[in-house]
């Protein structure tokens, strides 16, 4: 079994806790204007690399992942490969490897992961579902099913809104967003992260000869980030800063 895979590299304390060796897996089924890695989006280009390589690769790099390190999954959307991560995450985490998976939460089956992953870094994009479908192509009913078995089979979860002006960044958004995670029941010891839009791969765009939409309307300024932050916290969820 293989996985395709575009770009991979240690990051410290940014996609999961401590040093850890993240592979940015191929292929999604969003498609976020605001996309800092569009060269992931499609399910083809980057290199196909068998399991058992990967994970000799893992194996190799374990005296790196100090600080509570590890691998983690993302993309693209790992899930979109997903059982040849199901795989790769079964044999690393039995081998008491710390596993962590960044997704968008839309894929159905996702809980079937869950004995194999430490954390969970979930995106939660809109509150609304439709609204999320109109500017991503897909509904994210699935993602708020995920978290609620996440909470219910009691696993650890660290949750991110990407903040983006005209799209979900208001007061009014900020008041939904808390009232969905205190409907989902978003325990306390969750985190949420607020990731304001930035555009730091806008030149990927014209590399691959795709049009990119957005433009100044979507920064977020010092103020609506401080009026968010303080909105969640009110509502009693841990806000962070990675």
């Amino acid at each position: 079994m293989d996985i395709r895979i575009f770009q991979k590299g240690f990051n410290f304390s940014q996609d999961g806790p401590g040093n850890r060796l993240v592979y940015h897996l191929q292929g999604c089924n969003l498609r976020c204007p605001w996309c800092s890695n569009p060269e992931g989006l499609s399910f083809h280009g980057g290199t196909v690399y068998p399991i058992e390589e990967i994970v000799d690769e893992i194996r190799r790099s374990s005296l790196m992942f100090f600080d509570g390190g590890g691998i983690t999954l993302t993309g693209g959307e790992a899930s979109m490969q997903f059982d040849a991560i199901k795989e790769l995450l079964r044999i690393v985490h039995d081998e008491g490897i710390h596993t962590c998976i960044e997704t968008n939460g839309t894929h159905p089956d996702l809980p079937e992961l869950f004995p194999y992953l430490d954390l969970i870094i979930m995106d939660v994009k809109h509150y609304d579902c439709e609204r999320h479908k109109s500017v991503t192509g897909v509904s994210c009913e699935n993602t708020f099913h995920n978290i609620i078995s996440a909470i219910a089979a009691r696993e650890d979860i660290a949750l991110r809104i990407p903040l983006i002006g005209g799209f979900n960044s208001s007061r009014e958004d900020a008041e939904h967003f808390a009232a969905l995670f205190q409907e989902l029941g978003v325990p306390g010891h969750a985190t949420l992260e607020l990731l304001c839009y930035h555009e730091y791969g806008k030149s990927k765009y014209d590399s691959l000869s795709l049009p990119y939409t957005m433009d100044d309307k979507a920064f977020i300024s010092s103020q609506t980030l401080k009026s968010f932050r303080e909105i969640l916290s009110a509502s009693g969820l841990t806000l962070v800063t990675t």
